[in-house]
C-alpha cells in the first residue's frame, strides 16, 4: 500500500507530460502495474481470481 502523500502527488497535474507515473486505483502500487486493467499484477491476480475482471480466467494445461 503507498503512502497517501504519495498517491496525492500522483494525481497532480506533472509540469511536465513524461513525469506521469502509472498507479493502481485500488493500492496505489506504482511497479507491476497493467495499463490495460489499471491496476498492479497483486491486485489484477484477486481480482482475476475471484472473477471480478469480465473474460480472464486462470490457465491451466
Amino acid at each position: 500500500m503507498a503512502k497517501k502523500s504519495v498517491i496525492a502527488r500522483s494525481q497532480k497535474k506533472p509540469k511536465f507530460e513524461t513525469r506521469k507515473v502509472n498507479r493502481c486505483f485500488r493500492c496505489g502500487r506504482g511497479k507491476g502495474f497493467m495499463r490495460d486493467f489499471d491496476l498492479c499484477r497483486i491486485c489484477f491476480r484477486e481480482l482475476a481470481n475471484e472473477g471480478h475482471i469480465p473474460g480472464i480466467r486462470k490457465s491451466s494445461w
